[in-house]
Order: C-alpha cells, then structure tokens, then sequence
C-alpha cells in the first residue's frame, strides 16, 4: 500500500467500497450455481441418449449452453476487470461495469434455465409439456427477478426508480442497491 492508500477515504468511496464488496458477494452466490450448471451442460453430448435428439432439442440445448457460458463469462468479467483497474482510482467505474456483467449475467442465466426447464420436461413428458414447463419457468423468472424487485424498488421509501448514480461515476444510470 502507498501513502493514498492509507489517507481518510471519503463517504463517496467508502459507499463505492460497500457496493463493490456487494457486488463480489452476490457474484460468489450464483457463480458457483452457473458454473455447475454449465459443467453439466457441457457432458450432456457424451451420453448415448444424445445422439437420438432431434434437432430442435439440440437447438434447445445449444442456446441453453450458449447463454451458461455465456453467464459464466459475464459473472467472471468484474474481476478481470478489477485486476486491468487495480489501484487506478477508477472504483466508481468499476462497480458500474461489475452493476452492468451481473445484471446481463443474471438475464443469460435465467435464459440458460428456462432453456435447461424446456429441455428436460421435453425429454421425458414430449415437446408440448417442456414448452408449457419452459414458460411458466420463464414467468417465474420474470416475476422474482425483475417484477418483485422492480416493484420493491419504487416502493421504498426515499428511493425513486430514477435515482442518480453513486458519486462519481458521472452517469444517472439506475442506482445499484
């Protein structure tokens, strides 16, 4: 640590310390899942059932991979990201970037679920019954992950859906928390 390390942080950066740390905690809570969800997708093609899909299941099964790897990928940014921004004061950009991965990495995942839902029901119930699962898995989806929050966040008190961003991030993007 050099001496700016060690100087009084102001509230601005201490609220950008508490977001960040946050941040790394709600990423450490679904990446564990996304990551063993995307090693399991990835060993499906070795099973001798595989070869009998057909092609639309496949389909199903590729976009379900595409958007595992693809969450995996977002979950892990914020902190490569960290490593290139260590020590460059760039705090405020870093929590809106790590904010930005998180929110389209919990968008792919819930993709990537409802594809896995859609998939499996089909497997052993047929086409019809894995879309009808895949959909109420989709409206599920919706409605703990963006209705529910969504509505809790224009209800609270003091808060507004428009509020600014954190101190100088310089942007009047949603609020993260």
């Amino acid at each position: 640590m050099d001496d700016a390390d060690l100087a009084p942080r102001g509230e601005a950066l201490t609220q950008l310390d508490r977001h960040w740390a946050e941040l790394l905690q709600e990423l450490r809570v679904v990446q564990t899942g996304v990551q063993v969800l995307t090693g399991f997708l990835l060993t499906l093609p070795f099973q001798p059932r595989f070869e009998a899909a057909p092609t639309w299941q496949v389909a199903v099964y590729l976009v379900a991979v595409g958007l595992a790897v693809l969450a995996t990928a977002l979950f892990a940014a914020p902190v490569s990201t960290h490593r290139a921004l260590f020590r460059r004061r760039a705090r405020a950009e870093l929590v809106q970037v790590g904010h930005r991965c998180a929110v389209a990495g919990l968008a792919c995942l819930a993709g990537a679920l409802v594809a896995v839902v859609l998939l499996v029901v089909s497997v052993l119930l047929g086409g019809g019954a894995g879309l009808v699962a895949g959909g109420v898995a989709a409206v599920v989806f919706a409605g703990l992950w963006l209705v529910l929050p969504w509505r809790l966040r224009l209800s609270a008190p003091g808060r507004s859906a428009s509020a600014p961003s954190p101190p100088g991030s310089g942007r009047g993007a949603a609020p993260l928390g």
